[in-house]
């Protein structure tokens, strides 16, 4: 494992560029793929590109403060407080590991984004902490926790919600205890757990190689300023009765959202709650904007590079791309066969569509149209693709964005075990697709 792993980690850090520049060679490949492959235009191509550019506007904004809101509640007293007491549980860098990883994969269970921002966190303190901790490899067992599928996860919940297009194409909706909670899918997942714990654990680089947390940002003290010496306006920013009573606002929707629906987070609840909770826990409007300002640089990949990855989607939709490799895999498939190429097909694909539920909105009414006329195992087609979109996100650095922004790395320092997790993770999911097709 050592002798791999220092392979990887010596090829990511010689050819893997950074981000921003990936983004631009990925988006030049999907252009040349279209123009050679699809018999597009350059002019064709481009104008795909533009049309695409702005589609992913909201959803940038959704994970901007997704994070900017998880950042700014981190740096409030009582978080301090419980993140101290957290991270001073573990004492050898074994247990740290452990420890990061775990509550990673618990928060990502639950949601996605609420765990990529606990993950991150938690991984910087634990870093600041513990010494002969390899920092990199840290915030690359966080990161793993991602490919978990959980309640979260909007394919399968699209594919068990009345009205989806599945349903218009004469499918029955499929619920997600046929999905999400099949015993095979739960056993799955299991192993991932598991593995991901044993990989990482056997990834530690020899003790001249470890590079431990280094603090670049030093906080700026809080000078306070005697009440009887502000200004009306400085004393409204030091109030913390406007902080309480605009947090009635989002309190009282998530009370009553939640009474109506249920506890059922997504991206907008996920946002108001951290909105909400960092209101409340700070001291005042000015304590709260202190930390955004701190918190605002970590956000600035995704400002950058999300557009990027909204113009590939542009140009592999309306060029055909998809359809083209997805129609590939369906005429290598039979029934048995055809979950585990939906896998890989969904993996592919989600190198250059990076949002799950615009790649299934894509790419999905092909492969379920196929499933039918194969007569292949509808349940295990839907979360085949779900966690084809979720495997390839471990090489790509358009989900690792918000949490190396926190960590303050780069994809090249992380990507070396990232790829090597892909690998036994992706034998997990494609070995179980295989023994399901002789049941």
């Amino acid at each position: 494992m050592k002798t791999v792993t220092k392979f990887c980690l010596k090829m990511v850090q010689n050819y893997l560029p950074d981000a921003f520049i990936l983004a631009i060679l990925l988006t030049f490949v999907v252009f040349c793929g279209g123009m050679f492959l699809m018999n597009k235009s350059a002019l064709q191509m481009i104008e795909y590109w533009g049309r695409g550019y702005s589609s992913m506007f909201v959803f940038g904004m959704q994970m901007v403060l997704v994070l900017l809101t998880g950042y700014v509640l981190a740096l409030t007293p009582l978080a301090k407080k419980i993140l101290n007491k957290v991270t001073g549980i573990p004492k050898t860098p074994q247990q740290a590991l452990g420890l990061t990883a775990l509550v990673s994969i618990a928060s990502c269970y639950i949601n996605w984004g609420f765990g990529l921002v606990i993950g991150a966190v938690l991984a910087k303190e634990v870093g600041k902490k513990v010494k002969g901790l390899h920092f990199p490899l840290l915030v690359a067992a966080a990161y793993g926790g991602e490919i978990i599928r959980g309640p979260s996860s909007s394919i399968p919940l699209v594919s068990a919600t009345p009205g989806n297009f599945m349903e218009k194409l004469g499918l029955p909706l499929t619920p997600v205890g046929d999905t999400l909670y099949s015993y095979w899918n739960l056993v799955m997942t299991a192993i991932i757990v598991i593995m991901l714990f044993i990989v990482y654990f056997n990834m530690k680089p020899p003790a001249n190689e470890i590079v431990e947390y280094s603090e670049k940002e030093q906080e700026k003290p809080d000078i306070r300023i005697a009440k009887k010496d502000m200004t009306f306006a400085e004393r409204l920013e030091n109030a913390y009765w406007l902080n309480a009573l605009f947090g009635l606002f989002p309190l009282i929707y998530l009370g009553a959202n939640f009474s109506k629906i249920g506890f059922d987070l997504n991206l907008n609840l996920v946002i108001l709650i951290f909105l909400t909770l960092g209101l409340y826990l700070h001291s005042s409007p000015n304590g709260f904007l202190k930390a955004v300002a701190q918190g605002i640089g970590a956000s600035r990949g995704i400002i950058l590079q999300f557009p990027l990855y909204a113009g590939m989607s542009g140009m592999m939709t309306a060029s055909g791309l998809v359809d083209m490799i997805s129609m590939w895999f369906v005429e290598i498939s039979t029934a048995h066969t055809f979950p585990l190429y939906t896998f890989l097909s969904a993996g592919l694909v989600n190198i250059f569509i990076s949002s799950g539920g615009g790649q299934w909105a894509i790419q999905g009414p092909i492969m379920m149209k196929a499933a039918e006329a194969l007569g292949a195992n509808i349940p295990q087609t839907i979360m085949a693709f779900a966690w084809g979109d979720g495997w390839t996100n471990q090489i790509q650095p358009f989900w690792a964005l918000p949490l190396l922004g926190v960590a303050g790395l780069s994809a090249r320092d992380i990507m070396g075990y990232c790829v090597i997790w892909t690998i036994v993770s992706g034998v997990i999911i494609s070995g179980t697709f295989v023994i399901l097709s002789f049941m």
